[in-house]
């Protein structure tokens, strides 16, 4: 019987251990390093040999074993000592589903770790609006697995607006009834916004990039306790290509989050943002695993090319174990298909598709309806941004011919329909004021904060940049309301 050993270590107290795994593997004379598994915490660490990779096959042993347990978790995979790795999409303690983000760099195995996400979802009747950025590249068994699938960019925005609409009808409704906190299925299904090859749709110069910011920030804070999850699937190298580390700054602290392979200036911008737990180090993850041997000239033996590659390998950030090396189970065929895979396909089920409560279906609007996408999907969502243009003349679009309406760019932050007491229809749409932003920054804060920490959080919004003088006379304005009613 092959052996596993275990190393306990130990720094002076109050250090924080640092290590680097080729180092140390060669310093332990093993020649593959993803035989050696290290966890951190702070001055104390545990170092554990096995004789082979532990993660070179993480199998998932049936399907239905992605049904959401008692605790709202869904199980993916597999710590590298058994443990098994799983996702919470729901918190039945506190009624609030969950932020999620899956990143990696390329060929990190993202892909396959979003389908087992989607099927666990699935089986587990969460209604999902699912955008896939990459065309339906992604995942393509999808199509046929969630409520409601876009490929463009405009689709994930109207996917986004409509969603956003659905989250306050809910706090309209649940307001109500005197609900404070969701109750899965009772009435309404759990549901999940999630955004693939988000870093597409989130990235510096992408054309909705402050839209989708504003609606992801929002539905993140405002929609947990109405049932509503967000998820971002994405590539990434900095921050920045995610909308900016203050857009996913609370997503990465309170969410889950899992991190495949990535790179180097991802990781110093986790570490120093701190979004990794204080004193604790991951192991990089190379994109091969086994030995390099060293060949000489004068062996005649053919090498074999074909190293195992690592896809799926990465840490479950949020989990108990954050340093612990975990991987997604292999599901799907081996080799490619023609078309949609069958092993995939049956990783869903053949269930009926989890879909939006009927009550929510006229805030939904014509988007959701008719299962739009592109262009046609982003003018039903945002309709305000395609009003024809004065041009002092009847019949005339931008330009002076008569064609249909162009889209109008406007402030991304979205408009609100307010209505008149006693009016049946909503009065005219308003804008969000600068008043109206605060209030929503200061019930979102966890501590209290100062001007200029409400200015910068105010202008991470999505909307219009404000400056500091108009601030504090938006600051001037509430005290003075508030004062009024207190009186």
């Amino acid at each position: 019987m092959a052996l596993i050993y275990e190393v306990g270590v130990r720094a002076p107290a109050g250090d924080v251990i640092g290590y680097d795994m080729p180092r140390l593997a060669d310093a332990m004379n093993v020649m593959d390093p993803a035989r050696l598994a290290v966890e951190t915490v702070g001055s104390r660490g545990l170092v554990t040999i096995y004789p082979e990779d532990p993660l070179e096959e993480v199998l998932l042993p049936d399907p239905a074993e992605l049904l959401m347990d008692s605790t709202g978790r869904i199980w993916v995979g597999r710590h590298h000592n058994g443990r098994r790795t799983k996702v919470r999409l729901y918190d039945p303690k506190s009624g609030s589903a969950q932020r999620l983000i899956l990143f990696g760099t390329t060929g990190a195995g993202k892909s396959t770790g979003g389908q087992i996400l989607l099927a666990g979802m699935k089986r587990s009747g969460v209604t999902v609006f699912y955008a896939d950025l990459k065309g339906g590249q992604s995942a393509p068994e999808a199509r046929a697995n969630c409520d409601w699938c876009t490929y463009t960019q405009e689709g994930a925005i109207a996917q986004l607006r409509t969603y956003w609409n659905i989250m306050k009808e809910r706090e309209a409704r649940y307001a109500a009834a005197g609900r404070s906190k969701f109750l899965m299925n009772r009435p309404d299904p759990l549901m999940y916004m999630i955004v693939d090859e988000a870093n597409r749709l989130l990235e510096k110069g992408a054309p909705y990039r402050d839209e989708a910011t504003f609606y992801i920030k929002d539905i993140g804070r405002t929609g947990r306790s109405l049932g509503m999850g967000i998820a971002l699937f994405a590539q990434a190298g900095h921050l920045e290509e995610l909308g900016g580390s203050d857009t996913l700054r609370s997503m990465l602290k309170e969410g889950e989050v899992i991190l495949l392979r990535w790179t180097s200036n991802l990781m110093r911008q986790l570490v120093s943002d701190g979004l990794l737990p204080a004193g604790q180090k991951l192991a990089a993850i190379p994109k091969y695993a086994g030995v390099v041997e060293l060949v000489s000239q004068f062996d005649d033996t053919e090498a074999d090319e074909d190293r195992p590659g690592t896809q799926g390998n990465g840490y479950h950030l949020s989990g108990t174990h954050p340093t612990s090396r975990m991987r997604f189970f292999k599901v799907g065929s081996e080799m490619p298909t023609d078309g949609l895979d069958p092993e995939m396909l049956a990783l869903y089920g053949d269930g009926p598709v989890p879909t939006l409560e009927e009550s929510s279906w006229e805030a939904a609007g014509r988007a959701y309806a008719g299962r739009l996408d592109g262009m046609a999907a982003y003018q039903a969502a945002c309709p305000e941004k395609f009003k024809e243009p004065e041009t002092g003349g009847r019949g005339q679009g931008r330009g002076g011919s008569g064609g249909g309406s162009r889209p109008v760019r406007s402030a991304p932050v979205p408009v609100i329909p307010v209505s008149a007491p006693g009016e049946q229809e909503p009065a005219r749409p308003r804008r969000l004021t600068i008043g109206d932003r605060i209030l929503a920054v200061l019930e979102s804060a966890e501590a209290p904060m100062d001007t200029i920490a409400i200015l910068d959080a105010v202008n991470a919004d999505g909307g219009k940049v404000v400056k500091l003088g108009s601030i504090k006379a938006a600051m001037t304005a509430l005290n003075a309301a508030a004062r009024d009613d207190q009186g």
